[in-house]
């Protein structure tokens, strides 16, 4: 039997109140998941040890039309909402906020390394996938010369070796293609937080003097924020234990081709994504905005997890 703020907890994060009579649309985002704030605490550790776990909010929902889990509608609500997403931050300046994301052709990145530190270890694989209302129009591969040797453990992953390296360009050469690719479209990643990382600190160590964040495509500034299915994967697939790629694209039935391979794992991303589209805000600004929430809670809830596991 669970506690009464565990059932509290359950039932204020599963409520989901439809508005069929709500016609008050933002954008083409309406009546899509939001955020709605509450304070259950403490809630207790599922082990028994007596442990308490303080969490600031739970995650109720609500739509973009202004509707909350009650289906009362408050007027003005989707004007605020309007204007808020104007304001959100980590956009990519060449797309409206209120225009739909679907609409807005992305370009899924992954890349395979010798290791995990950006700092230390070396890019020695790109996969560039672009999509375009849906559909794959372009896909590269390209292998880059690191430098360094590729780890045992990480060639364990990926199965590239140094012999494969050994003939193909550095970063620095193969720097003017991928930002080529990337311009024009946002960026994905699934588990964008590593991807992006590796991004910005190849460009860091191979872009020519003078220049300028001006001159880069939306995946490399570091004031962008990527697309993460993987963090909208946690929220909408709870019944799988795991969501990693290889997991999820199983369960939505992907094909996933040469997985831990750059081009594969990012076309796979990218087809994952549109699978979880119909769940998702349609408006990019609103998409950024419940992303950055959602991964906040989710680092919340690991870090608890971590505390008292």
């Amino acid at each position: 039997m669970f506690p009464p703020c565990l059932r509290a907890w359950s039932q204020v994060t599963s409520a989901v109140r439809a508005c069929p009579g709500c016609i008050l649309p933002v954008g083409e985002g309406a009546k899509r998941v939001r955020y709605v704030e509450a304070t259950i605490s403490p809630l207790y550790d599922l082990r028994g040890g007596g442990h308490a776990v303080h969490l600031p909010w739970v995650r109720g929902r609500t739509d973009v039309c202004g509707c909350f889990p009650t289906g009362r509608h408050y007027p003005g609500i989707a004007d605020l909402i309007a204007d808020a997403i104007q304001k959100v931050e980590g956009l990519c300046h060449e797309f409206e906020p209120g225009s739909s994301w679907e609409h807005i052709p992305f370009t899924v990145i992954d890349f395979e390394t010798t290791g995990r530190d950006s700092e230390t270890d070396r890019v020695i694989e790109i996969g560039l996938v672009r999509f375009d209302k849906g559909s794959v129009t372009s896909r590269e591969s390209l292998l880059v010369n690191p430098g360094i040797p590729v780890p045992d453990e990480s060639r364990a992953v990926h199965g590239i070796t140094d012999e494969e390296l050994a003939g193909a360009p550095d970063f620095a050469t193969v720097m003017p293609r991928v930002l080529e690719v990337l311009q024009g479209t946002l960026p994905v990643a699934y588990n964008a937080s590593f991807d992006r990382g590796f991004m910005l600190a190849e460009i860091a160590r191979a872009a020519p003097e003078g220049m300028t964040p001006g001159d880069m495509p939306p995946a490399a500034r570091d004031d962008v924020v990527w697309v993460d299915p993987l963090v909208w994967a946690r929220e909408i697939l709870k019944e799988l234990k795991s969501r990693r790629l290889g997991d999820v694209t199983k369960h939505l039935g992907i094909p996933l081709e040469q997985a831990h391979r750059a081009a594969g794992d990012a076309e796979a991303t990218g087809r994952v994504l549109l699978a979880l589209a119909p769940q998702l805000p349609r408006v990019y600004g609103e998409l950024i905005r419940l992303q950055k929430r959602y991964a906040a809670f989710q680092e919340a809830e690991f870090a608890a997890w971590k505390r008292f596991r």
